[in-house]
């Protein structure tokens, strides 16, 4: 059985295409043009070169497969040009299923987000209130969608579970809380967190939460979800719920440093979100520490429950801890540590 993963040489990705290798799987792995492929070196992989947006590429990469793992997908909070954002992540999701489909794949396991997912607000939501887990089920809509990343994402999802209904398309969805871990080479926007953190760049912090979850775990969600998972349901991927402090102070014990101690209101932290975009633009270059829509998102704890991929696949997640440390360990094995250049 040969199976295609995209976004192999990603974070999640690298981690999928190692959790089926140890299985003994033949991989083919979609990467484009001139991308970086570290992740990917010494893996017994056989490499199609492709893009989302080209239609005919994809073509190609399907043939002759049964399995597809979409796990591809332009995670950025803030973007130049945001509409490459709606061309990967919408654009490039339906493409790829399109040719799946037309090449007779038999499942296709693509990977969301949380990020599309309700969050509990106290009004009209199974979870209640701010701070409790949300589920696949919590109550959600486009307008309560914060920025073009989450945006994209959401229609995404919606359009695949449309072709799900009306054209028979054999997709199990999983939903990713926030991955941390080894490999995060570029790094992701939650990896960027825990460098930053790393490095001492964090001073202070606001009231906020997170789900953490390790990548390898992530990674193991796909695999049950090809093999447990129902067509059309959507299974979330989270691990433990904590805050933002505490997953700052757990990053700092590992480094040997002092957690930051300052609390921030919200309203302080717009201001320097809207001054470090602004200073990116005029750079032309680089990516600002903070973003409006982070800012934003950070109104609300994202938590969540992964009770139904417990129950109806067996998912199992470690400890936070152990997804920190990894991610850490990693960053310091890898030259990432070396604060005195400035960001990494």
């Amino acid at each position: 059985m040969v199976m295609l993963v995209t976004g192999a040489n990603g974070f999640v990705g690298s981690a999928v295409v190692r959790a089926l290798l140890e299985q003994g799987t033949q991989l083919r792995v979609l990467c484009r043009q001139g991308s970086d492929r570290s992740n990917l070196h010494g893996l017994d992989v056989e490499v199609v070169q492709g893009d989302l947006r080209d239609p005919s590429s994809l073509s190609r990469a399907v043939a002759g497969c049964e399995v597809v793992f979409h796990v591809a997908a332009d995670y950025r909070l803030w973007a130049r040009e945001p509409d490459e954002l709606y061309q990967s992540n919408v654009t490039g999701t339906l493409n790829l299923f399109t040719a799946a489909v037309d090449s007779g794949v038999e499942r296709i396991v693509y990977t969301s987000s949380v990020a599309v997912l309700g969050i509990a607000d106290g009004i009209g939501t199974r979870s209640g209130a701010d701070g409790l887990p949300s589920t696949e089920d919590t109550p959600v809509s486009l307008t309560a969608m914060i920025g073009h990343y989450k945006r994209s994402k959401f229609i995404a999802e919606e359009q695949v579970r449309r072709r799900v209904a009306s054209d028979a398309w054999p997709v199990v969805i999983v939903n990713p809380s926030m991955p941390i871990g080894p490999r995060d080479v570029r790094p992701t926007p939650t990896g960027r967190l825990v460098l930053d953190a790393a490095c001492g760049r964090i001073p202070a912090f606001v009231d906020t939460g997170l789900n953490v979850v390790h990548v390898d775990d992530v990674a193991q969600g796909h695999l049950l979800a090809l093999e447990r998972g129902v067509v059309g349901e959507r299974y979330i991927l989270g691990g433990e719920d904590l805050t933002l402090e505490a997953i700052l102070t757990q990053v700092a014990m590992r480094c040997g440093r002092e957690p930051p101690r300052f609390k921030l209101p919200h309203m302080v932290g717009m201001p320097m979100a809207i001054a470090a975009e602004w200073w990116c633009l005029l750079r032309g270059h680089g990516e600002p520490l903070a973003t409006v829509d982070g800012v934003r998102m950070a109104r609300k704890k994202m938590y969540f429950s992964s009770a139904k991929a417990q129950r109806e696949l067996g998912f199992q997640a470690r400890p936070a801890a152990q997804a920190i440390e990894d991610a850490v360990d990693w960053f310091r094995a890898n030259g990432r540590l070396d604060c005195s250049l400035g960001r990494a």
